[in-house]
């Protein structure tokens, strides 16, 4: 066998390895917690560092009161993240960096009522209409946490997260459709709701993260 048959055999099986290699470490995922039902793929290029990408989405409606007023709401999980991940030599245990392109909003729109509160005035039912507000939070926003991986079988894994995403500081809007709604001294008191709203919705500066998953790898 001459020299370029053997250095394209050598090449050819070398080329193989690195393939089967790369394949056995790709994993495929599905997790469940406080950011909503995700899927996740990891990427494990050398034994002590993996690589992880995913997306998380749910809707979760409820009621309550907020500044006085009694709204409907919805909380809307919707982030993609990013992460990079220690892997602690011969332990499950990992430490994970990462960024979280960030969509996760709460939607409220108020219960009809006779009369409304608004920055400390009362309105009749029609001088406010609907009230509806929406918070929104810093998008990139960078998370922190460590999660443990656990070998159930072969090529199937266990996998828990706990972290905290730092959403930042709340961005929130408040409209009314009522007979009032373009009034200078409604809106004065609507921006006065507004900062009301903006000051309880601080709780959600930063977000609890704890999810479970499974994750496949099917090479």
């Amino acid at each position: 066998m001459n020299l370029t048959k053997s250095t394209a055999l050598l090449l050819s099986f070398l080329l193989a390895g690195t393939t089967a290699s790369a394949n056995d470490n790709l994993w495929f995922g599905a997790k469940a917690g406080t950011l909503g039902i995700g899927l996740e793929t990891r990427w494990e290029p050398i034994p002590w560092l993996d690589l992880r990408a995913g997306l998380n989405r749910f809707d979760y409606d409820d009621d309550g009161e907020q500044a006085g007023i009694v709204y409907d709401a919805t909380l809307e999980l919707n982030s993609f993240y990013a992460t990079a991940n220690l892997r602690v030599p011969l332990s499950p245990l990992r430490f994970s960096v990462g960024a979280f392109k960030n969509n996760n909003q709460l939607v409220m729109e108020s219960r009809e009522s006779n009369e409304y509160v608004v920055g400390g005035q009362t309105y009749t039912g029609d001088q406010v209409g609907k009230l509806r507000s929406t918070t929104s939070f810093d998008s990139p926003s960078p998370y922190v946490g460590l999660g443990f991986d656990f070998e159930l079988a072969d090529r199937v894994g266990l996998n828990l997260d706990l972290g905290v995403l730092f959403q930042g500081e709340p961005n929130v809007t408040l409209t009314s459709d009522g007979s009032f709604a373009d009034d200078p001294d409604f809106q004065q008191r609507m921006e006065e709701e507004r900062r009301e709203l903006e000051k309880e919705a601080e709780d959600f500066k930063t977000w609890p993260v704890v999810s479970l998953g499974l994750h496949f790898n099917f090479f």
